[in-house]
């Protein structure tokens, strides 16, 4: 929830000039809702950015005050919508039913969802990250079913290396992107194969280009960095 009009504007002209002639990079952009219609005509003749949503309802429509609902967001020209994210869990007490309806309703409407999953410092603190992304992970297949996972994006985001100075390194990350890659694989390896996992535990400048060596991350879910072009349009070329 951040930026004006203007700025998301002037940011989104920026990162368009800085990339529309690269075609080694897939940039997808998720502004606050309000923010999307603005960039559809930005973006209108460049291929190179696609646009997406940081949220949406589970709900196809009705009364549901405040909602936005998935076909709302695919009339505005979106592709992508986020959910599960880790503020969504953690602030807004989403559980996976609600986020595997989330993720029926986005396909239903012919994008593509990204489903977030992560563990928490205590988590991990306590040995249990492997236990609970395979609980975040399952839980929405045992409803949506693996196939549905050869249209859809993962993330993995290590909560207690966002914004709290910690630091995931390579490695670390690699090994559960390898974990999330090793149980798809025991349930369909044609989709194991083919879906991207993307990164999203503070992606840098600093970290990127190692970040996207390792075997198993695909990309980067870009959260603060995103907002300061320099550093974005350089996570972008490391990408690329």
């Amino acid at each position: 929830m951040n930026g004006t009009r203007d700025g998301a504007v002037e940011l989104t002209g920026r990162m368009r000039e800085a990339l529309q002639n690269d075609e080694s990079v897939e940039v997808v952009l998720c502004p606050p809702m309000i923010h999307i219609p603005l960039l559809v005509s930005l973006l209108a003749d460049t291929n190179t950015i696609k646009l997406g949503a940081q949220n949406c309802a589970e709900f196809e429509s009705g009364a549901y005050t405040g909602e936005i609902s998935a076909l709302m967001i695919r009339e505005f020209g979106c592709q992508y919508v986020i959910i599960g994210h880790s503020e969504r869990r953690q602030l807004f007490g989403e559980s996976s039913a609600q986020i595997a309806a989330k993720f029926q309703r986005i396909q239903a409407e012919g994008m593509t969802p990204i489903l977030c999953v992560g563990e928490q410092k205590k988590h991990r603190s306590a040995g249990q990250t492997f236990d609970i992304i395979r609980y975040q992970l399952l839980e929405v297949i045992d409803i949506v079913g693996i196939k549905a996972f050869s249209s859809a994006v993962l993330a993995y985001e290590p909560v207690w290396a966002i914004g709290t100075g910690l630091t995931a390194r390579p490695e670390q990350a690699q090994e559960v992107h390898g974990y999330i890659r090793k149980i798809l694989l025991e349930l369909d390896n044609d989709v194991s194969d083919e879906l991207r996992i993307l990164y999203g535990g503070s992606v840098k400048v600093d970290n990127a280009a190692e970040l996207f060596q390792m075997p198993d991350i695909d990309g980067g879910l870009v959260g603060g960095a995103s907002l300061k072009f320099e550093e974005f349009i350089a996570i972008c070329k490391a990408a690329g």
